[in-house]
């Protein structure tokens, strides 16, 4: 998955999910800070992402998820597997 494929899948689901606006949403955009997302809502995309991915988030992997962009990689990641 190309860094651009996973951010139009961040980008859907944040527009679609939390009705952020797409103008919001760019890379350095900080989840909690600048998009109002609370521990509820990171639950919630936790949950998006193993779904879309089929592979488990761990706590650790999650933690250090602060921005759009940390999300990008995480879906790389996720979607490149072990």
């Amino acid at each position: 998955m190309t860094p651009q494929e996973a951010y139009a899948e961040i980008l859907a689901y944040l527009t679609g999910a939390f009705e952020i606006p797409a103008a919001d949403i760019h890379p350095d955009a900080r989840l909690m800070d600048d998009l109002n997302l609370d521990s509820i809502d990171a639950v919630d995309l936790m949950v998006k992402l193993q779904e879309s991915t089929g592979r488990k988030v761990t706590p650790d992997q999650f933690e250090n998820v602060r921005t759009v962009g940390d999300l990008v990689t995480l879906v790389q990641t996720l979607h490149a597997g072990p």
